[in-house]
């Protein structure tokens, strides 16, 4: 007896090391479709540029004294706006000040190549600027205005507060990555779940840390099912492209004002179409990787109407005009940085205010499903989108379709920034490995080169996605080219 307990549990010791040796293998999960309200895109457009989405900011001649006018105008504004940036918008606040408030175009927008794209993800923002990002300017702006005008301290006071309680926790290890995600869980900490008023001392605890986001394109969102890199973003889009507005929200009834212009700039988001790559394509290559990129890469990312640029009747060789399968990876297929998918997991106060908060009820409801992975995206427009994965680790398509030329240490010009399109991404320097004892996440990125991106860093890794691997360097080539086309 004694002899059959034994070998029963050698048995399974045997078995669970086999399991170990060869982990079962998941399979990507198919993420339904949410019905969404309809819309004007114009009133959106104008809703999204000139709206008061945000209703305090700072006073308008103060934010003038502090900020460089912006004689460009890309937005071709008129009035107050004319000669602010187009990041910013001036608002009457609810006292009637004009106050000068953030807008949706400071993390979805671009300048590329000297034009400005509504819609494109800022991968040039700087989340390690300690000067910009800190708690203590707002404290004197506040003193400042308490000694000189009352109305306009009324005007600007939910934005300072806001920025005195989150400012100094938003900090990231290298430039042009977003802090989102971090900004979120802290601007909920501070609301009640049915009345979204301000609570001075959080009403959840904010654990973890702050982990990187590529700002991802909105004219993709026209073929999702879910929003956000880990498709945990369920129900109205709206609710989640509102949600800005817990900067400086006063209650729920502002919310509900606010919610009812977010059909419309949905609307506006659907109509954005990628820009056209702006270089002459080599067809047949770019046939080629079409074909390619169907064997390959199509099950997840779907398919495209066109295989090549020559002959825009050409369909894919799946058929019909294209389709995304809209599929979230596990983790245990992709391999990417788990940090983002993890952190919901590590902070499930925030979830829980989520799907019982204001936001989860009407009849229009957002929800939040964590998942262990991450949405393969769509392509469209990817040449332009650089850097690469859901944390901006890979510089080039190039690098994301071979992982053995992904640099570990590498920096970009922010000042005058290069593109690649041979490569497809910025140009970019291998760094060197940072000194011995350099502790980064002690001290401010800037005192390290802030732009150096370091992937040995939790939430910065540049690994996994090595479905590129399997290609030679000539098909990799070939799918580069077809990739242009999209």
């Amino acid at each position: 007896m004694i002899k059959l307990m034994v070998l029963a549990l050698l048995g399974l010791i045997g078995l669970a090391f086999i399991q170990v040796l060869r982990p079962i293998e998941e399979e990507p999960v198919p993420i339904p479709a949410s019905p969404q309200r309809s819309g004007d895109p114009e009133a959106g457009y104008r809703y999204l540029t000139t709206g008061d989405y945000l209703k305090s900011g700072l006073p308008y001649a103060l934010f003038l004294a502090g900020v460089a006018r912006d004689p460009a105008n890309e937005l071709h504004r008129d009035s107050l706006n004319a000669v602010i940036p187009y990041q910013y918008t001036a608002v009457k606040a609810s006292n009637g000040e004009v106050v000068v408030a953030p807008n949706c175009m400071e993390c979805h927008a671009q300048v590329f190549d000297g034009k400005l794209y509504v819609g494109l993800g800022n991968s040039m923002i700087d989340f390690t600027d300690h000067k910009k990002l800190n708690p203590r300017l707002a404290v004197l702006a506040q003193k400042f205005l308490e000694r000189s005008n009352p109305r306009q301290l009324e005007a600007a006071m939910p934005f300072l507060r806001a920025m005195q309680a989150i400012s100094g926790d938003l900090y990231t290890e290298v430039r042009g990555v977003n802090s989102a995600d971090r900004l979120a869980n802290l601007l909920v900490a501070h609301r009640d779940p049915q009345t979204l008023r301000w609570s001075g001392q959080p009403v959840i605890p904010v654990s973890g840390r702050v982990v990187p986001t590529d700002t991802p394109p909105w004219w993709l969102l026209k073929k999702k099912h879910a929003m956000f890199y880990n498709g945990f973003g369920r129900g109205d889009f709206g609710r989640f492209l509102m949600a800005s507005n817990l900067l400086t929200v006063s209650d729920s009834a502002e919310a509900r004002e606010v919610d009812s212009h977010f059909n419309d700039v949905l609307a506006y988001i659907y109509s954005i179409e990628p820009p056209k790559y702006p270089y002459p394509i080599n067809a047949t290559l770019a046939k080629r990787g079409g074909v390619l990129f169907v064997e390959h890469c199509a099950k997840c990312h779907g398919s495209y109407a066109n295989v090549g640029p020559s002959d825009k009747s050409t369909p894919s060789t799946s058929g019909g005009g294209g389709e995304y399968p809209n599929l979230l990876i596990p983790e245990s297929l992709v391999g990417t940085d788990s940090m983002l998918y993890k952190s919901n997991y590590q902070s499930p106060q925030f979830i829980e205010w989520f799907n019982n908060s204001w936001f989860a009820q009407g009849d229009h409801p957002a929800r939040l499903e964590p998942f262990e992975g991450y949405i393969a995206p769509p392509l469209d427009g990817i040449w332009i989108t650089a850097p690469y994965l859901h944390n901006g680790s890979v510089p080039t398509l190039e690098a994301v379709l071979n992982s053995r030329i992904r640099p570990t240490y590498w920096s970009r010009d922010f000042n005058k920034p290069e593109y690649d399109y041979a490569a497809v991404g910025w140009k970019y320097t291998r760094e060197a490995r940072p000194a011995a004892g350099a502790d980064r996440s002690a001290r401010p990125a800037a005192a390290v080169g802030r732009s150096i991106y370091n992937t040995t860093l939790p939430g910065y890794g540049n690994y996994g996605h090595k479905f590129g691997d399997r290609l030679t360097d000539a098909e990799r080539k070939a799918v580069i080219e077809y990739l242009k086309t999209l």
